[in-house]
Parts: structure tokens; sequence; C-alpha cells
């Protein structure tokens, strides 16, 4: 199982933090601050190019948008779709809103951290899926509902939550049927 408990660390020598080659947090924010509510762009931006918003990045965020650090922690926090560590290829999220419990979830949840091997906020060893939960998708009247990356999927169950799993993991093919 896979645990990650402190995110690797994008701090250049000159103590700036580095994105990729050509970005780093400085450039986004610039290119944000002016814009209003330009703070969650930002924090997309910077989850888009690097998978996670780093900790150390928060410091650097707040004091060009003039926050403070816990502010700017709060919204990170407070939004599910924000991860301060770095997480699998694919993320499921299991519905804990009363609706779904009502209907099963539990047991989704309890067959899914089963049949993955880890629990709420760990990756597969593999780094093919993160578990994650999730207090409401907004589709109550089709629960238990998951979510696996952008899409959600109504009424799971035990076997369909297998199938689901079976092929998100399966390898890749090409519209010939070859493995890519």
């Amino acid at each position: 199982m896979r645990r990650y408990s402190k995110a690797p660390s994008n701090r250049s020598h000159s103590g700036v933090i580095r994105l990729d080659k050509s970005t780093n947090i400085d450039q986004l924010v610039e290119q944000f601050k002016d814009l209003p509510g330009g703070l969650m762009p930002l924090l997309h931006a910077v989850k888009h190019t690097v998978g996670f918003i780093p900790d150390e990045s928060v410091s650097q965020i707040a004091k060009g948008f003039n926050l403070s650090r816990a502010e700017v922690h709060g919204v990170i926090s407070f939004y599910h779709d924000f991860n301060t560590s770095p997480v699998g290829q694919h993320t499921v999220q299991i519905c804990r809103a009363e609706a779904c419990q009502s209907m099963g979830s539990r047991r989704i949840e309890t067959h899914a951290k089963k049949s993955l091997g880890i629990e709420y906020g760990e990756t597969t060893e593999d780094g093919r899926v993160t578990l994650q939960p999730v207090y409401c998708l907004g589709n109550c009247a089709c629960s238990p509902s998951i979510r696996i990356d952008d899409d959600i999927h109504a009424r799971v169950s035990a076997e369909s939550f297998d199938q689901l799993m079976s092929e998100l993991c399966a390898p890749a093919t090409d519209n010939a049927g070859a493995k890519r």
C-alpha cells in the first residue's frame, strides 16, 4: 500500500517552486491574481500542472493574492478537488451522504476498501487508484453513487464496482484491439 505522508519537494535552489520546466508558482500567481475570484482558477491550474497542490506553495500563493496562508489552506481543504499530496492515476470517490448510505454505500465502501486493499486517502501499490470519500455527488435519486475521475456512476453494487475497476485497470488497446 502506498501512503504519501509528505509531498515531494518541487522547490528549486532559488526557493521558487517549479511545477515543470517552464512554469512556476509565481508565474501562475501573476496570471490569475488580478482575475476576480482568481484563487480557484489558480489552484486548478496548479493541480492540472502538478497533479496536486504542494504544501510549500501555499505561502507563495497567499503572498501573491494578499491572503493569509490559513485562508488559502481553507480553500484547498474545503474543496475535495484539491489534494496536497500525489494521488493515483485514477481517483475513485464513494458518496457518503445520507441518501447513498440509506441505499447501501457503506457496503460499497467496505467492498472497495477490501478489493483495492487500501483505506480512504490511500493509493494502490501500482499507483493506479486513490480511494476518497465524498459527501455528496448530487445524484441522490440514483444512489448509491461513486465518481471515477470525472464520471459519476449510479446504483453501484459490489459487482458493478468490480466491473468498473476491471475496466479502469485493464490495459489500453488501440482500435484494432492491440495493447498500447
